[in-house]
């Protein structure tokens, strides 16, 4: 498919630059046959008693560091683990940057080029075991925000608050699972009382999710691998819910594309613990999810060809065109929607 297909034009004043708070008074689209406007804290009068959400418990590493080579200024994002303090990341600039260079990030935090690869990318090695340096990062590094929300500098505290799900158990991930930011206790509360389920899986967000898709045909991009976890737990608790009648809801793109991976032909989610580089474009026909709860996302990137997918092309420009119109706030910090499976998909 034409990667065109999936474009459109987002004023710059929408895309939300701070989350709105309380987390669950931000604003949810329910796309279906029809549109309906809500706000989060409802949602649980969208579901029904028996439903499953899948969350994914990842947990976001303060994983972007400014330092110099010499006298000039180097800033740096981890991205994919190699080994103990072996760490692949995004670096700027990257074209004066060669193999054995030493950047200094803070006093007793620096870090050696092992190699260079492509897009600006370095295998940065520390010298520590990962213990240390997740500490030494927790003190020194800055949460690795995309590049649409824009700060002066690094990230700040607030957004080392802000950008993490109430979920977040289990660290790793280099960008958040954002759908589930808008989770509140008061809002699990409501769901629970409700008689709506919930388990949690693990896929590790890659920087390489804000990747730009550069190819004229979706079927010549090539998607970046992520590393994930299904226990055996979950993957018996959705089954189960699926098996009374319960509609399966995914919390995000993670969870949706992690359940895609592991599901059997027939639907039957298996324990799984892996890499996944799944690439869902229309045609792709979903085997577990009923339901999705998603944030808004760029044009022409892989996370709206998903959802495409998922709900319909033209369903998912309808929407778009009525959330801009209504005013939501888009992508990480911003708004959500609740998609329906397309009848087919």
């Amino acid at each position: 498919m034409k990667v065109d297909l999936f474009d459109f034009d987002l004023p710059s004043a929408l895309i939300a630059q701070r989350p709105v708070s309380p987390r669950d008074s931000a604003r949810l689209l329910a796309v279906g046959a029809e549109l309906g406007d809500y706000a989060v804290s409802g949602l649980a009068q969208l579901l029904k008693p028996g439903d499953m959400l899948v969350l994914n418990n990842a947990k976001v590493m303060p994983a972007r560091l400014k330092g110099r080579r010499g006298t000039a200024g180097v800033e740096a994002t981890l991205h994919k683990r190699d080994g103990p303090g072996l760490w692949r990341a995004f670096v700027r600039p990257a074209r004066k940057l060669k193999t054995g260079d030493v950047i200094d990030f803070a006093p007793g935090l620096s870090a050696h080029v092992a190699a260079k690869g492509d897009g600006g990318e370095a295998t940065l090695d520390f010298g520590m075991d990962d213990a240390a340096l997740s500490e030494a990062l927790a003190r020194h590094g800055a949460m690795p925000l995309p590049p649409y929300i824009k700060r002066p500098g690094l990230a700040d505290e607030r957004d080392k608050r802000d950008y993490q799900t109430l979920f977040a158990q289990v660290p790793g991930a280099v960008a958040a699972p954002t759908a589930a930011l808008h989770f509140t206790e008061n809002l699990m509360a409501a769901l629970k009382a409700r008689g709506v389920k919930h388990t949690f899986l693990t896929l590790h967000v890659g920087a390489g999710t804000f990747l730009p898709v550069k190819v004229d045909a979706t079927q010549d991009h090539v998607m970046h691998s992520e590393s994930g976890e299904i226990p055996a737990a979950a993957a018996e608790a959705v089954n189960k819910a699926r098996g009374e009648g319960g509609r399966i809801v995914a919390v995000g793109s993670t969870s949706l594309r992690l359940m895609e991976t592991a599901a059997d032909e027939d639907g039957t989610l298996q324990p799984f613990a892996g890499g996944t580089d799944i690439f869902i474009t229309p045609g792709h026909r979903f085997k577990t999810a009923d339901l999705m709860l998603t944030n808004f996302h760029l044009p022409r990137s892989t996370l709206f060809m998903l959802v495409a997918a998922f709900a319909g092309l033209a369903r998912m420009k309808a929407a778009y065109q009525h959330a801009m119109d209504k005013g939501y706030r888009f992508y990480s910090y911003g708004d959500c929607c609740l998609l329906e499976r397309e009848e087919g998909a």
